[in-house]
């Protein structure tokens, strides 16, 4: 039985009007994102099917390979597609949110920035969020690029791009595709090094975020490690 079959109030977009998208389950909100079903399976069914293939993480669905998620039954490039690019909408209005207020006055939408970007790699990567004198985001961008388990940082070239970016402040992070959350002794070390560098040329290290795919990423500054 199609969607368009079920009792109104049961019909997920309907639900979705009425009680707000807080109120569906996964399955239900990618339904509606899926709009229909294949032949033998509602559009309700293909998504519980979707998210059991990614062991019911909406996380690692979104950040899926566009390619090879095309290949999967019911999705196709232009599901595929729609997917990626609503992936990228909402990093974008997290970059929004940064760019017009104080990062320290939206310290979550750094966050789910960082998850969004960096969270699911499976290598390493050391991100600067660079900010002007009120900490709003003048750019993002990634800096160093290493293995699973080690990234070589050069705090020359750290300083490089904070003078190129005419930066007052920094918010840096990498990820740890390992899903350890907790820094090591080699990333407090690297952490306050940087903030000395930085601060020969006046450029302030608000914080440093270890990255993970789960959870909120941990923050140096907030437990006293910068």
């Amino acid at each position: 039985m199609g969607i368009s079959d079920w009792p109104e109030g049961e019909r997920p977009r309907e639900r979705l009007l009425k009680l707000g998208a807080a109120a569906l389950s996964d399955a239900e909100l990618l339904a509606i994102f899926l709009r229909v079903g294949i032949p033998g399976k509602s559009a309700v069914d293909l998504a519980r099917d979707l998210l059991v293939r990614f062991d019911g993480d909406l996380g690692r669905l979104a950040a899926a390979d566009p390619a090879g998620l095309a290949k999967l039954p019911g999705i196709g490039n232009a599901k595929a597609a729609q997917l990626a690019a609503s992936l990228e909408l909402a990093r974008r209005a997290l970059s929004s949110t940064m760019s017009e207020h104080s990062a320290l006055n939206s310290p979550q939408a750094v966050r789910d920035w960082l998850r969004l970007q960096i969270g699911r790699l499976p290598h390493e990567v050391f991100h600067a969020l660079w900010l002007d004198s009120q900490h709003r985001l003048i750019t993002a961008e990634e800096l160093f690029r290493g293995t699973l388990t080690q990234t070589s940082v050069y705090p020359r070239e750290v300083v490089k791009h904070a003078l190129n970016h005419n930066a007052a402040a920094v918010i840096l992070a990498h990820n740890h595709p390992s899903g350890q959350s907790q820094p090591s002794a080699a990333d407090i070390t690297l952490t306050r090094g940087l903030k000395d560098a930085l601060a020969l040329v006046d450029v302030k290290l608000l914080d440093h975020f270890i990255v993970t795919a789960t959870g909120n990423p941990f923050s140096l500054a907030e437990n006293g490690l910068l």
